[in-house]
């Protein structure tokens, strides 16, 4: 891990990945999208609103996928002091974030039609805007201090300790009663989805995956390169200054 921390290691690996990538997850988008619309069939019950499936059950498991990293990350950060691991953790967060919201509003779309109401406060929907206003209460918190140093490590305890709102998330629909039906893909017993929807549905939720991977390299190489210029910035500031306060006069600073 050490061997990938290093920023300027890092930076280079990640250039030649990101097109890579990229292409991938766009034809990976467009081969689920066809899937979803054209392929998998109308459900018996629901019709054609099941397809907010094929985009709400990845953004699901994304937002739960997208936390378990930034709680990684941050405990790398604040436990073994990797180098770009606060970085990877802040950016992580948003993306996770807007996966949560993407999930929160195809879910309300969803639930209208099947259930008459946009929004009841069962277990599983309960669970899932708990993690979302974790995703905004670590967004807040990394940014609410002057150092930034202590922001990280106020925000790598907030995410560490929501790790517990994981299991309650995925076994709720399993420890309570819920609107929401018991896992169909991952159980122990097998899939019990038909495999016209399966298939669509598994080729979704590996672009998301992809996608925030792409996403997340884009951020942190952004992340690194806005704290190289802003450490030439204060370095060249503080250069300034000692002239300044020795009565030196950096050329064509000042006019003679």
């Amino acid at each position: 891990m050490n061997r990938f921390a290093n920023p300027t290691r890092f930076m280079r690996i990640s250039a030649a990945v990101l097109p890579a990538i990229g292409w991938l997850t766009a034809l990976l988008l467009v081969v689920g999208l066809v899937l979803a619309l054209f392929v998998a069939p109308p459900d018996y019950q629901q019709g054609e609103s099941v397809r907010i499936m094929f985009i709400h059950v990845p953004a699901a498991w994304m937002a739960l996928f997208v936390y378990a990293n930034l709680a990684l990350a941050s405990a790398a950060g604040l436990i073994w002091r990797h180098p770009l691991a606060e970085i990877a953790a802040q950016e992580a967060a948003p993306l996770g974030a807007a996966f949560t919201l993407v999930c929160l509003v195809t879910g309300s779309l969803w639930g209208q039609p099947m259930w008459g109401t946009w929004w009841v406060w069962d277990a599983r929907l309960t669970s899932v805007l708990v993690m979302f206003f974790l995703y905004l209460g670590y967004i807040a918190l990394v940014h609410a201090f002057d150092d930034p140093t202590r922001g990280a490590r106020a925000g790598a305890i907030l995410a560490m300790v929501g790790v517990v709102n994981l299991p309650i998330i995925k076994f709720s629909v399993d420890w309570w009663n819920t609107l929401h039906q018991p896992a169909s893909v991952f159980r122990l017993g097998g899939p019990t989805i038909v495999l016209s929807m399966l298939l669509p549905l598994l080729v979704m939720a590996i672009a998301f995956t992809i996608l925030f991977f792409w996403l997340w390299l884009v951020r942190i190489r952004s992340a690194i390169v806005a704290r190289k210029l802003r450490s030439l910035r204060l370095a060249g500031a503080d250069d300034f200054a000692q002239l300044d306060a020795s009565g030196g006069k950096p050329a064509g600073s000042y006019p003679s």
